[in-house]
């Protein structure tokens, strides 16, 4: 976990109820769900097993270890967990080069919340290694914490990154509005408490009770997020 944001400033300027803004990377701010499946294709392909299309639904958005475990069954291929996720992570890194696309809208909604000081923290099931790699492209300056699904017991869809980003911003989960692209993101940001806007990238999301699906970032700004926290909330 990296913070650069103390906990005693970890409020919004304005005095809104609306207190964080916690992000997902894959899929949500950057376009690399797709990055990933091909370097599952192709490191299963050297593996000698070829990766069924409808297999990809299963494993967007999950926690590597709960991917790659699925992958690892359904095929019966024979390597070690831990192995096969340092192959797919290098494999990975090297798709993504030093640049990854970012999803249309999200340059300008981490501009508006930068420039709002509205506290902001990343939080992915991805590595480290992977999220220092992907900040370089979306700005780390931008997030006063990163939250990596290696730096945590239980990763999503477990609450706990959320709840960790949430307490360490100081700020409390029903005042955190959460931006997720995954069911698995989605159903860790509710059990955490947190109001949730889907992006959905793969698969589909339907709305429910303190979640909001929405087209893509371009239809989120700082005025729609605040309006999803209420002081009764």
């Amino acid at each position: 976990m990296t913070s650069t944001v103390p906990v005693s400033i970890a409020r919004t300027a304005d005095g809104s109820a609306l207190q964080a803004v916690l992000l997902d990377m894959d899929g949500t701010l950057v376009d690399t769900e797709g990055f990933w499946w091909d370097a599952e294709v192709d490191v299963f392909a050297e593996l000698g097993h070829q990766l069924e299309e409808s297999w990809r639904d299963v494993v967007v958005g999950g926690p590597m270890s709960r991917s790659l475990g699925f992958l690892i069954e359904a095929t019966g291929v024979v390597i070690d967990l831990a192995e096969l996720s340092v192959l797919l992570n290098e494999r990975f890194e090297a798709r993504i080069a030093d640049r990854v696309p970012l999803m249309p809208g999200a340059e300008r909604l981490l501009s508006e919340l930068a420039r709002h000081n509205v506290p902001t923290a990343l939080v992915s099931a991805s590595h480290r290694r992977v999220i220092d790699r992907v900040l370089r492209s979306l700005g780390p300056e931008r997030f006063a914490l990163t939250v990596a699904g290696d730096e945590v017991p239980r990763t999503k869809p477990h609450p706990d990154p959320y709840l960790l980003a949430a307490r360490t911003l100081g700020a409390h989960p029903s005042r955190c509005a959460v931006i997720e692209d995954t069911a698995t993101g989605v159903a860790a940001a509710e059990a955490a408490g947190c109001r949730v806007v889907a992006v959905p990238s793969v698969g589909l999301i339907a709305p429910a009770p303190g979640r909001t699906v929405v087209r893509s970032l371009e239809d989120v700004d700082l005025p729609f997020l605040r309006a999803l926290i209420t002081p009764m909330n």
